[in-house]
Formats: structure tokens, sequence, C-alpha cells
């Protein structure tokens, strides 16, 4: 059985997932979102920090016997931004769309927070969490196969997002299908997690026909499982492999899950197979607190120091329902 994670751990992930700071430039800011405390070092190179502690917590039974209990916590969610004189935004600005974001991402996901959705938004070769690769082979690859080159940055830009607007790879070598594979780290420790779901949109088009198959790995087995089917048409479709048993098997030492796809039908050599993709996501749910919404918020802005740091707290609310075994 999965065990609970604390709210504070599944805040941090929320919160480094959704928060989205666009500069008035155009550019995306960096942010850096961990448990307390604020690290002033640490914002040289980053645009603001957001820190999130637990402020206190209650504990309610449910019924005589208190094998139900609710538990309500009061996490603390801080935005740090130092005063750059060089920078172009001022951080007063910048505190003031960090605060929208977090009061926008707690707000949306107040009844899913223990729900997390990775895509491959504003990641490139240069991430170090989700990575996309490429190649063109009669068998399906693992994972740690040598064939695998990294998708270009402009193909990056392809898959975050369901817009028509498609990243592909093309294979013209006789019976060699058109292969892509998608590494999500997925940042949750395996023995929390109660759901792994995994969708591909795109499709398939080769001389022998249409579609795709798609697969998810299983490390301990080292094995490609759970194969999916998309409809045999050249046109967008979207299929899921959900898995809720032994998740454990499908997370690698590194925190990796994996999710391959290839085009259905290989080519022959003179007509290729193609295989396009428009979006890819992994969506994990884990065993934690099942709502978050915020209480209150106040600025605690120290002008009194060189340079000045703009802050913001946020008092939260989550809550999480437990079944206690009475021995």
């Amino acid at each position: 059985m999965p065990e609970i994670e604390d709210s504070i751990t599944t805040l941090v992930r929320l919160l480094e997932t959704n928060m989205r700071l666009v500069k008035d430039d155009g550019s995306v800011g960096k942010v850096h979102v961990s448990k307390e405390w604020f690290d002033r070092e640490l914002m040289k190179n980053y645009d603001a920090q957001v820190t999130v502690g637990l402020g206190g917590s209650l504990d309610r039974k449910i019924g005589f016997s208190a094998s139900k209990r609710l538990r309500v916590d009061s996490p603390r969610v801080s935005v740090w931004v130092i005063e750059k004189p060089e920078a172009a935004e001022s951080g007063r600005r910048i505190r003031e769309k960090m605060r929208q974001e977090i009061n926008r991402v707690i707000r949306e996901k107040r009844t899913k927070p223990n729900t997390t959705k990775h895509t491959f938004w504003n990641l490139g070769q240069t991430s170090v969490t989700h990575k996309a690769y490429e190649a063109g082979a009669a068998i399906d690859l693992s994972p740690g196969d040598a064939e695998w080159s990294e998708v270009s940055g402009v193909g990056y830009n392809k898959i975050w997002i369901s817009d028509d607007d498609r990243h592909s790879k093309s294979v013209d070598v006789n019976l060699q299908h058109a292969l892509l594979l998608f590494r999500f780290k997925i940042g949750a420790k395996s023995n929390v997690l109660t759901q792994i779901a995994l969708s591909f949109e795109g499709y398939g088009t080769a001389p022998g026909g249409n579609g795709f198959l798609m697969m998810v790995w299983n490390y301990v087995a080292q094995a490609w499982q759970h194969a999916q089917a998309s409809d045999a048409v050249a046109e967008d479709r979207t299929v899921t492999i959900t898995l809720t048993l032994n998740l454990s098997n499908y997370v690698d030492e590194n925190g990796y899950v994996w999710l391959f796809a290839r085009s259905y039908h290989p080519s022959n050599g003179v007509t290729p197979a193609v295989l396009y993709c428009d979006y890819v996501e992994c969506v994990i749910t884990v065993l934690g607190i099942t709502y978050a919404d915020v209480v209150s918020y106040r600025d605690e802005d120290r002008v009194d120091v060189k340079p000045v740091v703009w802050r913001t707290e946020f008092v939260l609310k989550t809550w999480l329902f437990e079944n206690v075994t009475v021995t």
C-alpha cells in the first residue's frame, strides 16, 4: 500500500510544476521552489525563490472509534525577490507576478493538489528532468540503447502543447519503424504513487498502413509493457496508458518514467514510415492532501537591508482524510 506524502512535499511539486514567470520582455524567468528557508546566495542565479514550510497542523478524529482522521495543515508559502539594479524589471514587479501565480495555481488546483501533470513546457536540450529522443529501428529499442538521439530544440517546442504544430520522425530504411522516446522525471517517490497516466497525441503513417503503438518501460522486468495502439488514421489521436498497480516497477533508480511510441508499420525502403507527435504528458497522483486553498497573504518586505528583499507570505489550508487501523 502506498505511503502518505506530507503536505509540504506535495505543495513544493505543485508550485514548481505549474508556476509560470513570464517577464515583461516575453522571456521566461527562473524560479527556485524548495522547502524552507530563503537562500540569498541562490538568488544570484534566480529571479525569485518560493519556500514552503509548515505553520501548524491539527489532527481531528471522525467518529467515536477514531479510525477515521482528518489532518488539517496550515502551510506557509513565501515569495522572495531581491532587487537587482542591473535587471530590466524591478524586484517589486516580479514579486507581484509571483503573487498572482501562486494565487492562480493554488486556486485552480485546490481540489487536486496531489495530481501533477508533467509536460515539456519551456524545456529543451538543456533540461535535466524531461527528455525526448528519436530513432529508426526494426525492433523496439530499450531506453538505454545507443541508437537514440535527442530531439532538437525546435522539436521540443512542438510537443509541449496540443496545437497541431507537430514534431515528426521519418525513416526510409526497409523494415524500420519511426521511434520516439520520452523520459519524465516525476518528482515523487514511488512508494507514495497511486496512479501514473501517460498520454501521446499524434499519428503514424507508413506504406503498410497508418497508426502508432505506445508502451511504458517496466524497469524491473526490463521490458516494454501495456501496449496501446491508435486508430489506423492519418490524423491526431490521443492514446493513454493508465497504471495503478506495482507502480514502483515503472520508476527507475533515477526517478524516471519512460514512454515509447512507434509507427505501427515500417518503411518498405521506398516510402518512409513517419511518426508525428503533437503533445505528450505524464500525470501522476500521490496519496496525500486532497484539498489546498489560500487563506490569506501579506507583504513582509525588508527595505532596511541592501539590496531590498521583496517578500510575500501566504497562509494556506490543506486537508487529508486517513483511515487508521485500530489494534
